[in-house]
């Protein structure tokens, strides 16, 4: 998903209200509104009061807040959508209360959420008992995630403050408004503190996709589109998932091991993009670890493979060559969609092609070891059905960090390996890296060696080379993923994750 560039300021002035962003967004006529009248208390400050009512006024709304349920693409979902020209957009109790009811009747009625706040935070007007309103409307958010039902956010312009901290930033997937001012702290309010200006280009919707914090930039015109892909993704557990068919194994002629790195090294050998554009629909990228960190040497995808829908996480080996190997934040990214899978109940599927993790100051400051032995517990834990695409080069403890799984399928020529054959070369023979072929025959590091010994699964056939086929062998290997992954479906956790702990024990 692309990243816009900033609007000038008066198309920020232009920007749509919550009743124009639901004409947008739902398919027509299909909004019902849940919100009931708002009933104030009796001894509020007259001055507080004419403020409710000027802004009433202007916004032609009765609070802060709209909320109901509407369809996009045909697929019903609720909505909460600020209307920042109500005081700001900002929360009191009663918006509060509107929101914390919206998000309850969504868990209770099964319905995906999708909000879009746009708010200077809690309304100062209302003081603590205002503020304390997140920890209700998180608590009601966080039930929502753990119905597994799928929560989308749409960071509009601006949002800041205690709505930024709270349901602003807990969504499965966020998005931000081109050229939104999103962040936690006001810059006037930060200007007026510490009398000098904050940072500029710092609070942008686009500075925090490229810090890995949201998960791309689009406008409300784009928004139907990505919303119904995610759900076709996310909310595909509560629709059922097909049987899928695909091309039984077949016995090709053996390949020597070197002669199969060789071509997994290949430029022109296909990778994650290519198996997610020739075998994937819907396919959603999302972008970091949501915590400010992000690695582009590994892809966090949501796709659907046949028609059965999962979250990817896909080692781009394209991106590791030279100076941008697999770090220990490309595994923290890889470990959010562990989280997602989990939390929606999708199958996971991790497909491997690296030449190997960083070795660097960086690397081992940023905890690589300790993020591989994370992605290994938390992959032989994961309740979630899980698949393993050995796809192409397997080296080190990189590639082991997303091995855990029920199934694990490999390409004709991929391989696995604890170091690449040079490594091992050089530590067998003294620094000799001359003995690699001969290394990597003797460690059995090829598809069909870890089939014998159980460690594979099945092997997807390459007619010579996968380079010579691209789309062919994406297609293919996507076929024998979607099956896979249907049929691990119908089988209990229990009886997979007894397996997936025990299946290296020869």
């Amino acid at each position: 998903m692309s990243v816009p560039t900033v609007p000038p300021a008066a198309a920020r002035r232009n920007r749509p209200g919550a009743r124009d962003l639901l004409d947008i967004v739902l398919d027509a006529d299909s909004f019902t509104s849940w919100d009931q009248p708002v009933v104030r208390p009796p001894d509020l400050d007259p001055a507080y009061v004419a403020d409710l009512a000027a802004a009433a006024q202007k916004s032609g709304a009765d609070e802060a807040v709209l909320t109901g349920a509407g369809s996009i693409r045909g697929r019903r979902v609720a909505v909460l959508v600020s209307e920042f020209r109500f005081l700001a957009g900002s929360i009191g109790i009663a918006a509060a209360d509107r929101i914390v009811s919206a998000i309850r009747r969504a868990t209770a009625e099964g319905l995906p959420l999708l909000a879009a706040p746009a708010s200077g935070g809690t309304r100062m007007q209302e003081g603590t008992p205002a503020f304390v309103q997140m920890v209700r409307i998180t608590e009601a958010i966080g039930a929502h995630r753990s119905a597994g039902l799928p929560y989308l956010v749409y960071l509009r312009h601006p949002t800041t403050g205690g709505v930024f901290a709270s349901w602003g930033s807990l969504g499965h997937v966020t998005v931000g408004e081109p050229g939104a001012l999103v962040g936690f702290l006001g810059p006037k309010v930060y200007e007026a503190l510490y009398s000098e200006p904050f940072p500029t280009g710092v609070q942008t919707s686009e500075n925090l996709a490229e810090h890995g914090l949201i998960d791309a930039v689009l406008p409300p015109e784009r928004l139907p589109d990505i919303a119904s892909r995610a759900l076709n993704v996310l909310g595909g557990r509560r629709r059922g998932f097909p049987h899928v068919d695909a091309p039984g194994e077949e016995q090709q002629p053996e390949t020597d091991a070197w002669t199969s790195i060789e071509y997994t090294r290949l430029p022109q050998r296909p990778g994650v993009r290519e198996l997610l554009r020739f075998a994937a629909t819907d396919v959603v990228p999302l972008t970091g670890t949501g915590q400010g960190e992000s690695d582009a040497g590994l892809q966090l995808v949501l796709a659907r493979f046949s028609g059965v829908p999962c979250v990817l996480l896909g080692q781009d080996r394209a991106t590791q060559i030279g100076s941008t190997p697999l770090g220990p934040a490309a595994l923290r990214v890889a470990r959010r969609g562990m989280k997602l899978a989990a939390e929606l109940e999708l199958p996971l599927v991790s497909v491997i092609d690296t030449p190997g993790a960083a070795l660097s100051k960086d690397a081992e400051e940023g905890g690589l070891a300790g993020e591989i032995a994370r992605c290994l517990a938390d992959l032989v834990a994961l309740q979630a059905p899980a698949v393993c695409v050995l796809l192409g080069q397997g080296s080190g403890g990189g590639a082991m960090a997303l091995l855990p799984a029920d199934r694990v399928i490999a390409a004709r020529h991929a391989w696995l390996s604890p170091l690449p054959p040079e490594g091992a070369s050089a530590i067998v023979h003294a620094g000799d890296v001359s003995h690699a072929a001969e290394m990597a025959a003797a460690q059995g590091v090829r598809a069909i060696d870890l089939r014998r010994r159980g460690i594979v699964d099945r092997i997807v056939p390459e007619y010579e080379h996968a380079a010579q086929e691209s789309a062919a062998f994406s297609r293919r290997m996507g076929a024998v993923l979607a099956q896979e992954m249907s049929v691990l479906i119908s089988r209990p956790a229990g009886e997979r994750m007894a397996r997936r702990g025990s299946r290296y024990a020869f």
